[in-house]
This record gives structure tokens, sequence and C-alpha cells, in this order.
């Protein structure tokens, strides 16, 4: 099949999402959403690579303690996961939502109990991403967390990936199904969550 260029773009390379979880300084949790998360390999474990653009409470809180969790965005939790990236980060009541979260098993991070897969991860490495504001982090998997449900023997990927029912995004700030359903922009299921959030000035993330 012929090939033409185009302006740079990953229009089509879907992006899995994630809600980053980390501590605040007076030991209270916060979450942000975030997509721009690889994998990558340190030495001989397999790790985690990820971005995260301009200043947010989440890479605030990530550099201090150099821990955070990675909660995988399904279906069920979508607005919630929508909501932390649009809510700022730095506003008093971002938190003052119905969320059920508990500390990870390994980490002193908090984990969302909605998410059926976590990654507990520590900072390897940090790189200033060239001129432009955002970091790269390189982490360690200190630890994986996922629902007992989708441990037993027998069931096929196919059938995992439905049970899972996670969320990827794209660059026209629309959320899809693994099964390619649409499933609303970027910022509008947030409102399911509280009606009235604005938009915060580091969105998506915070």
């Amino acid at each position: 099949m012929k090939k033409v260029s185009v302006p740079v773009t990953n229009d089509l390379c879907p992006q899995t999402l994630f809600v980053y979880g980390t501590m605040n300084q007076d030991q209270t949790p916060n979450f942000g959403l975030f997509c721009w998360f690889s994998y990558c390999w340190l030495g001989d474990d397999l790790g985690v690579m990820c971005a995260i653009g301009s200043s947010k409470r989440t890479l605030e809180n990530i550099r201090r303690n150099k821990v955070f969790s990675a909660n995988l965005v399904v279906e069920k939790n979508l607005p919630l996961a929508d909501y932390f990236g649009t809510a700022d980060g730095r506003d008093a009541d971002k938190m003052d939502v119905d969320v059920s979260w508990e500390m990870a098993a390994q980490l002193p991070v908090p984990v969302l109990c909605s998410s059926p897969f976590v990654f507990e991860l520590e900072v390897e490495r940090e790189l200033a991403a060239g001129v432009s504001d955002s970091t790269v982090l390189l982490c360690r998997i200190r630890n994986v967390l996922k629902d007992e449900s989708l441990t037993a023997e027998g069931k096929s990927s196919q059938e995992l990936f439905r049970e899972v029912a996670a969320v990827c995004t794209s660059v026209d700030n629309d959320y899809w199904a693994w099964d390619g359903r649409y499933l609303g922009k970027w910022h509008e299921r947030a409102k399911e969550i509280k009606p009235d959030v604005e938009i915060g000035a580091a969105a998506m993330g915070n």
C-alpha cells in the first residue's frame, strides 16, 4: 500500500490512560490523569517511562517522594479519572469527591480501589525533555496489584481485555473503549462527578 508523508502526529496510536497516585505534604492523597506512559528495560527488569508536561501538583509530589502509583483507567472509573485530569491539583477542594482509595502494598502511595491493575513505581532517573517544560521519568516497578478475579487460570486474552475494559485516548481529546466504542471528550465525563468543575490550568494531568 502506498505511503504518503503527513505532519508529525500520533493520531492512529491510541494511548492507555493511568491515574497517578501521590501523597501531598500533609499526607493526604492526590490523583491526576496521564497518558504519556510506556515501558523500557532497566537492567534486567521491566521498567516504566512516563512524561509529564508543565508544572503540576502530581509532579511536585513525585519529585519530593520519588514514588507514585499508576492506576489503569477503565470504563467504570472513567468519570472519576476524567475529573482528576480536569480539576486543578492545587485547589483545596479537589479531593472533596466520593473516591475509594487505599495505601499500596509495598510503597507509601495511594491507589484507586476502582482500578483493576496498578503499578507501584519508584523513580530511577529524571530527564529534562530538551528546552520544553516536559519531564521524563524512568521508573522501577516495585510491585503490581491486580484484581484477584483477573488471576484465574484458563481465561483467554480476549476475555481478560473484555473484563478489564481499559480506556484509551487520542490526539483529538477523545476517550475510546478497547473495542472502539466512543466514550466522550476530555473534561465532559468529569461533570458526572462534579457538575460545576472547572478545567485546571495544567489539564490534562494535575
